[in-house]
């Protein structure tokens, strides 16, 4: 339509929440739909958290916050930095917003002007490319497929580097592929990095609870010091917590960076809900040892899965090392034809297929840049999983 902006016509819809709408619809008309297109943990806010929540409504605790956050909630966020991932932080440095979507897109269109660059990771989060379209700058995409285990290698990140990059954006555990990476594979990348001074980091950790086999969790500004006054570590309470209605993200960066994105809020949403505020103040200060128990369910989910997916299907699965998703190639089943009678040529066609004649919902790996895939979210009961997986295993048996 032509009064439209030329900034949305550059920006493509999610196809997440489109394939996960579009489920919802389907179950709405009476199908019988297993929906595991979103990323979103099967499991209740924990009740400490609820009842804090519950506290804040009742002591009155429902006006306008500061822009940026409560102090109570950016002290909570600079003791988990502290905490966990050895950055000394303290509230000053640190930034809440409604979900750690708008902490991106603060950083974003704060700083990007047309003509800068942003490194974006392939396969990557929906979301990255389209923000930064929206900011009126150009991602370039640097692929890292299923050969070096969907992780950025340092050549490849030096490759992609002009004078005209602004970012770099890296996210581990990754959406959609569940990898990694550890401190050596960081220091890696931040060696590159160093030679680069121009070129700022977003770490976006939000996944950064769910890493398994015994892995430790690594951010780079942990890893490499000298890069943190360039550097946002983002993270939230939507996947640690299970609180992703609650639209609750934080990050630490640099303070002058932090005083631009707070100016952009203030015109924008201004603060995040006070009483989802008050809800994380207890999520990050709170007893933390349930991650343990969610963590084994997680990992027990995702070894189902991927044998699941790997007995004689013909899709080929890496064994996450993160996350809550499994991103399979479907590549040796496309130019057949599907029991249903539906042409394969796509990854698309591939997972709208099992759709229509299975009710499984998953989503395409072209979404996420790399053609050929498919991400399945294994944020689901084990009886959904295990009829999810009886039902793909069927329709691959059925394809010609």
């Amino acid at each position: 339509m032509a009064f439209l902006s030329d900034a949305l016509a550059r920006v493509a819809p999610s196809a997440t929440v489109a394939i996960t709408q579009k489920a919802r619809i389907m179950m709405l008309e009476g199908q019988d739909v297993i929906a595991l297109s979103a990323g979103e943990p099967d499991f209740d806010t924990p009740l400490n958290v609820r009842d804090a929540a519950k506290r804040a409504m009742d002591e009155g605790k429902t006006r306008y916050t500061n822009v940026d956050g409560i102090a109570e909630l950016k002290e909570a966020v600079a003791a988990k930095f502290r905490r966990d991932n050895g950055l000394d932080v303290t509230a000053a440095d640190c930034f809440v917003s409604s979900g750690g979507k708008q902490i991106i897109f603060n950083a974003m269109l704060a700083t990007l002007n047309p003509g800068d660059e942003v490194v974006v990771p392939v396969p990557y989060w929906v979301s990255y490319p389209e923000i930064v379209r929206l900011a009126g700058a150009t991602p370039v995409f640097a692929v890292a497929d299923a050969s070096t285990g969907f992780k950025l290698s340092p050549a490849v990140l030096e490759a992609a580097i002009t004078p005209q990059t602004k970012w770099l954006i890296l996210n581990t555990p990754s959406n959609p592929t569940g990898a990694a990476y550890s401190a050596e594979e960081l220091k890696g990348l931040a060696e590159v990095l160093l030679r680069h001074p121009q070129v700022h980091i977003l770490s976006d950790d939000i996944y950064e609870v769910l890493v398994y086999d015994g892995r430790a969790f690594a951010t780079i500004a942990q890893v490499e010091p000298a890069l943190r006054p360039r550097t946002v570590t983002m993270n939230g309470v939507s996947k640690s917590h299970a609180m992703t209605g609650w639209r609750i993200g934080y990050c630490t960066g640099p303070r002058e960076l932090l005083a631009a994105m707070t100016k952009l809020q203030g015109q924008s949403t201004n603060n995040a809900s006070s009483i989802s505020q008050w809800a994380a103040v207890e999520a990050l200060n709170g007893p933390q040892d349930f991650l343990v128990e969610w963590r084994r369910v997680f990992q027990a989910r995702r070894d189902m899965v991927v044998k699941g997916l790997t007995a004689n299907t013909g899709l080929d699965c890496l064994v996450p090392e993160g996350a809550f998703y499994v991103f399979p190639s479907c590549q040796r089943l496309l130019g057949k034809t599907s029991a249903g009678g539906t042409l394969l040529a796509t990854d698309e066609d591939f997972v709208m297929a099992l759709l229509a004649e299975t009710g499984v919902a998953l989503v395409h790996g072209a979404a996420f840049g790399l053609a050929g895939h498919f991400r399945l979210s294994y944020a689901a009961s084990n009886a959904e999983l295990e009829e999810a997986i009886s039902r793909i295993q069927a329709f691959c048996a059925g394809i010609k």
